[in-house]
């Protein structure tokens, strides 16, 4: 992974999601064909909320992205953990965070995004994927 992330505008997310769509019935490179689609009205909670499956990426800085989180969801996600953030959000921390020296543990404390931007690209994904499910069914 870049060590820049660089988030799509919603005008923009939406502009490719739906041109390759029409395109090439294709998101992010994932094919319609691919795209996930319950088999039956099973339910899973999964702490106190009902969701379609109980798969889905473990936080980390691409869950900050709105587009990561659409791709997840097409692939059959549909419980994503977010990546914390917190309020100390703009701390240089030497890359790479992982200290593996003889245990392996995360030394950073801090989240790629300052919370406003974070919140920014969750809200484009909450978006983006409540029109795929209007348009796709899914």
């Amino acid at each position: 992974m870049a060590d820049i992330m660089r988030p799509l505008s919603l005008g923009e997310l939406i502009n490719r999601v739906l041109g390759e769509y029409d395109q090439s019935r294709s998101i992010f490179g994932i094919g319609e064909d691919r795209f996930f689609r319950k088999a039956s009205d099973r339910r899973w909670q999964v702490m106190g909320e009902n969701c379609e499956t109980p798969l889905g990426p473990a936080a980390g800085p691409h869950t900050q992205l709105a587009q990561n989180i659409v791709a997840a969801y097409l692939a059959g996600a549909r419980f994503i953990e977010l990546k914390t953030v917190q309020i100390l959000d703009t701390l240089e921390i030497e890359k790479p965070c992982i200290d593996c020296r003889d245990e392996c543990f995360n030394t950073e404390w801090s989240s790629e995004f300052t919370v406003p931007k974070a919140y920014g690209e969750y809200l484009k994904a909450w978006f983006v994927l409540h029109l795929l499910e209007e348009l796709l069914g899914l």
